[in-house]
């Protein structure tokens, strides 16, 4: 299994959490998401993700890409 802490820029409140934790799981390969809009982190499992298909689904939610810590 691979792990990925997401930066993401914009999120503000558990909604927004709730929102890019849903545009996420939608990507092949995502078994589990945790989204935290205090940090703006979102730590990402799963096997035979691709991060440009991460990236697309955190753009496409209206967030901002931050990259990889």
């Amino acid at each position: 299994m691979t792990t990925y802490t997401l930066i993401v820029k914009g999120m503000t409140c558990g909604g927004c959490e709730k929102a890019i934790s849903s545009a996420l799981r939608k990507v092949d390969g995502v078994q589990s998401v945790q989204a935290d809009h205090a940090t703006g982190r979102v730590v990402v499992n799963g096997d035979g993700m691709e991060l440009d298909a991460l990236k697309s689904a955190v753009e496409d939610a209206g967030y901002d890409w931050g990259g990889v810590s």
